[in-house]
């Protein structure tokens, strides 16, 4: 019953997260498209209200006129009646630590922990997980609050620290579990960006408009920043979000170079969209980006398996299925933590393990499964059912 339970919390905080995302994002990517779309204001007497630029738009069978304000406006009062883009945000960062406690927290010892990495127990585990999160934050903020207009050196130590740190969580946690805590300390950054910097900033500034008193610019510099930073974040986050569902990236040799040249991929194709709605149209910067991934598909080509060698019976492969992945792939598994089988793979009858061969062989073969090689395959174990599958995948000898 209880990992029934946790299956239903996974789902439901999974969805949770799923629209919260995509309302925070497409909230920023509508407001990083509207920045960089102002045009100066046509009317003399907007300019004189204080209007710094100004947007036309269609949309949804109607005619929307944007118009932005640095220091609100000049000659009237501020609107009471102003929205606030912070929830999707608050939601999205509770939502996803809300699955990190179901997926990684609670189940440690199945998808954070791999003791051919490091050897962890799993409150130790969730110890290194947290401090991780709040001394990559910090690190962050203290290198932000002190560069200040040098965005172009910030922007270049925050990726070396971000690699820096992909490198580390690879030598500690499993590869899995190393890529979605790259995901959730960006994460924990671009909510804590608008928690700690943006909002706060907005209201300091809509309360000395409200004074009457000179409005100071300096949180509406830091805020444009941290959105700034937001904003590149989002592809390399989306993508770590989906991540899980192929292991081909993150059960790699090199796992987090792969890692770091698809996020350089993300910002590529990221800051083409953010130029274009500049007018500045510069096709490199996607070609650059589909080019890196073109050459992480070439480098990351599976060998050829040599099957020209002795025949593997399946009554080999079988065996070595029962032993290592029936616990968890059977109609009820005896693995503490799995109600169903993952994935709906089932692996008990020659029908079922024909139906799985592809899926099999290339799990196995590229290390990700058994989780954290929980049941001790070995590498020899792996080859034999790569030949089984470079020999046809036979299952009858």
């Amino acid at each position: 019953m209880e990992a029934y339970l946790l299956d239903w919390a996974n789902l439901l905080v999974r969805w949770l997260h799923l629209i919260a995302g995509i309302a925070w994002i497409g909230a920023s990517f509508y407001f990083v498209m509207l920045d960089n779309s102002l045009k100066p204001p046509k009317k003399p007497e907007d300019a004189k209200r204080g209007v710094f630029g100004e947007l036309w738009a269609v949309h949804g069978g109607g005619f929307y006129h944007s118009q932005k304000y640095l220091t609100g406006p000049k000659g009237e009062p501020l609107t009471q009646d102003l929205h606030w883009s912070k929830w999707e945000a608050y939601t999205t960062w509770l939502s996803g630590m809300g699955m990190m406690a179901v997926i990684y927290w609670i189940g440690a010892s199945s998808y954070l922990i791999d003791s051919s990495v490091m050897a962890l127990s799993p409150a130790a585990a969730v110890g290194i997980s947290i401090a991780f999160l709040v001394v990559g934050w910090v690190f962050y903020d203290l290198l932000c609050r002190n560069m200040i207009g040098k965005d172009g050196l910030l922007a270049a130590i925050v990726f070396v620290f971000v690699m820096v740190a992909n490198y580390v969580l690879h030598q500690v946690f499993s590869a899995r579990g190393a890529y979605i805590h790259v995901g959730a300390m960006l994460g924990t950054m671009m909510a804590a960006n608008v928690f700690f910097h943006i909002i706060p900033g907005q209201k300091k500034m809509v309360e000395q408009i409200r004074r009457g008193e000179t409005v100071d610019t300096m949180p509406g510099i830091v805020g444009k920043q941290r959105s700034v930073h937001n904003t590149y974040f989002t592809l390399p986050v989306l993508f770590i979000m989906i991540s899980n569902h192929y292991p081909m990236t993150y059960a790699n040799a090199n796992g987090w170079l792969v890692l770091g040249v698809l996020m350089v991929a993300g910002v590529l194709i990221r800051q083409f969209f953010v130029l274009r709605h500049r007018g500045q149209v510069k096709w490199w910067l996607p070609a650059a980006g589909v080019a890196l991934i073109a050459l992480l598909m070439v480098l990351m080509a599976p060998k050829q398996v040599d099957a020209s060698g002795e025949k593997v019976s399946f009554a080999t492969v079988r065996s070595i299925l029962q032993q290592r992945c029936i616990a968890c792939h059977a109609e009820k598994p005896t693995f503490e933590g799995f109600a169903q089988a993952p994935k709906g793979v089932m692996l008990e009858t020659p029908e079922q393990i024909a139906a799985h061969a592809v899926m099999s062989a290339q799990t196995v073969a590229s290390g990700y499964m058994p989780l954290g090689n929980l049941t001790q395959i070995t590498d020899a174990e792996r080859e034999q059912i790569a030949i089984w599958f470079a020999q046809g995948a036979r299952t009858a000898d």
